[in-house]
C-alpha cells in the first residue's frame, strides 16, 4: 500500500514573503515595546492587564478562567500562571464557581481597579505613540478589518493540507 500523495506546496512568492516577514517583525516589536511601556509606567505586564480589562467588563466583574484563557488567546496553563501571579498581589481573586464546583471563577478585587486605572493612561498613550498616531485612520480602520479575519475564524480556521477549498485560510501556510 504506497502513501498518500501530499498536494504541493504553494510557496509564497517575494512579495508575500516580504509581508510575512514584516508582520512577523513588526508585530513582535510592537508588542515587545507597548509591554515594555506598561511594565516601565505601571509594573503591569500587557497580559496582566488584558486579564484585568476582560475582568472589568465583565458583569461582577467575575469570569470563568476558562472563558478568560479563551477571549485572551491564552492556553488554561499560561493563564494559570498569569492569575497566581497577579493574585499573588491582591489583584484578582480566585474561587471555585459556585453553579459547577469543577470550575475556577476569578475575580477583579477593588485593588485591581485600582491598579487598572491608573495604568489606564499610560497604556493608551504607549499605544498612540507606537501605533494609532503612526498610521493613517484609514490604516488603522484596515487593520482593524484585516486582524477581524483571524479573531473571529480561531475557531474555524483550516490548517495546510486539511482539504479546504483554495483560496482559504488554509492557503495561509508558513514559509
Amino acid at each position: 500500500m504506497s502513501a498518500p500523495t501530499q498536494p504541493a506546496t504553494r510557496w509564497l512568492d517575494a512579495d508575500q514573503q516580504h509581508s510575512w516577514r514584516q508582520l512577523l517583525r513588526g508585530s513582535a516589536q510592537l508588542f515587545d515595546d507597548i509591554n515594555r511601556d506598561l511594565e516601565e509606567r505601571s509594573g503591569l505586564s500587557l497580559s496582566e492587564y488584558e486579564v484585568l480589562v476582560r475582568l472589568t467588563e465583565a458583569e461582577g466583574r467575575t469570569m470563568r478562567m476558562s472563558v478568560l484563557a479563551s477571549e485572551l488567546v491564552h492556553s488554561r496553563s499560561r493563564l494559570t500562571h498569569t492569575v497566581r501571579r497577579m493574585e499573588s498581589a491582591g489583584l484578582v481573586e480566585r474561587r471555585t464557581c459556585s453553579d459547577d464546583r469543577r470550575g475556577v471563577n476569578c475575580t477583579l478585587t477593588d485593588a485591581g481597579f485600582d491598579r487598572l486605572v491608573a495604568a489606564a493612561p499610560g497604556h493608551v498613550d504607549s499605544v498612540r505613540a507606537r501605533l494609532v498616531d503612526r498610521i493613517t485612520p484609514e490604516q488603522m480602520h484596515q487593520l482593524g478589518e484585516i486582524m477581524a479575519v483571524f479573531a473571529d475564524d480561531g475557531e474555524t480556521a483550516h490548517a495546510p493540507g486539511d482539504g479546504a477549498p483554495s483560496g482559504t485560510s488554509a492557503d495561509a501556510g508558513d514559509e
